[in-house]
């Protein structure tokens, strides 16, 4: 695996590199095999003593971009970490289906086969109108498209809805199929403009 390792505030000598080298290796065994990690270290990132470390690691493999930060008293206990939220995304990302139309093929199949063999309720059919069953709410806090695309592969989800940071408005940030990103901007018009 390539690795590229930065430090800020901190003295990064080739002792705490070859460590972050080794600690790294764990995930070769579950990672593509032309992965890339990107290691950032930042010293008194707090004012606490148990987080005063922080460690970024950034890891590109095959077409999964994969990003976690985690902090510690040391900057080896900060490595350790990430690493082992990093090892169980890694771990998802491979287990999970690739597309949308992947993950809803089960309940599809089921749905076929219930109508195949005639068990499918007459309402079904006549399009009962769909109910909303659950309803998330959360606080939306400016950001830009690069920080957008992080935590839509933090996530592993197909979309991402956010407020964009340069003109304030909502957004959706959504997965393509051939592994690149698309983004809806609303635009609303005015009635006295013309389209």
């Amino acid at each position: 695996m390539k690795t590229s390792v930065k430090a800020r505030n901190l003295e990064l000598s080739e002792r705490l590199r070859a460590t972050i080298e080794r600690k790294l290796r764990r995930l070769d065994r579950i990672s593509h095999p032309e992965a890339e990690a990107t290691v950032e270290l930042i010293a008194n990132a707090s004012h606490s003593a148990d987080a005063s470390h922080v460690a970024e690691v950034t890891l590109v493999s095959g077409a999964d971009v994969l990003r976690s930060v985690s902090s510690g008293a040391t900057p080896v206990a900060a490595i350790d970490t990430v690493l082992d939220k990093l090892e169980r995304q890694v771990v998802r990302a491979k287990t999970k289906p690739r597309r949308v139309r992947e993950r809803a093929a089960p309940e599809a199949t089921q749905v076929l086969v219930r109508e195949g063999l005639g068990t499918v309720e007459p309402s079904d059919r006549t399009g009962r109108s769909a109910q909303v069953t659950r309803i998330k709410r959360f606080d939306m806090e400016p950001m830009f498209e690069e920080d957008a695309i992080g935590r839509i592969e933090e996530l592993g989800h197909a979309f991402f809805l956010f407020l964009n940071a340069e003109d304030e408005g909502l957004c959706v940030l959504y997965r393509r199929r051939d592994g690149s990103y698309g983004l809806i901007e609303p635009v609303t018009s005015s009635p006295g403009r013309s389209r």
